[in-house]
């Protein structure tokens, strides 16, 4: 099955590295291009299409202030990707569960190994 467009969901969107950085800086708050394109080191004309990609798919807004244009995180359009990451959790944490049960058998047999003098 050929892959999609990265235009097409919030899932190709973030398959690239560089977008992912953009989006955990907008997490913090607005940006400019500037500001993204000194903190990520990158050039503006890539930073810009990283910009667009993210805008098209809804995972950024942007609004003029002045001759700056301002991005921001949209939320809203992260769900899908929440909800996806969601279905796993109770089965991370299940395991989490065991493997914390298990180094406690570990830590407590060492112990005994220890205070018996062999």
């Amino acid at each position: 099955m050929a892959r999609a467009a990265t235009t097409t969901d919030a899932f190709n969107a973030v398959a690239e590295p560089r977008r992912r950085e953009i989006l955990e800086l907008l997490a913090g708050g607005e940006r400019s291009v500037n500001d993204l394109v000194g903190l990520l080191g990158l050039a503006q004309p890539q930073v810009s299409k990283h910009l667009r990609v993210l805008r098209e798919v809804g995972l950024v807004e942007v609004r003029d202030d002045g001759r700056q244009r301002l991005y921001r995180l949209y939320g809203p359009a992260l769900k899908p990707i929440h909800d996806w990451v969601a279905t796993f959790e109770q089965t991370w944490s299940e395991r989490f569960a065991v493997l914390d049960d298990l180094l406690a058998e570990l830590k407590q047999a060492e112990e005994e190994h220890d205070s018996s003098g062999e």
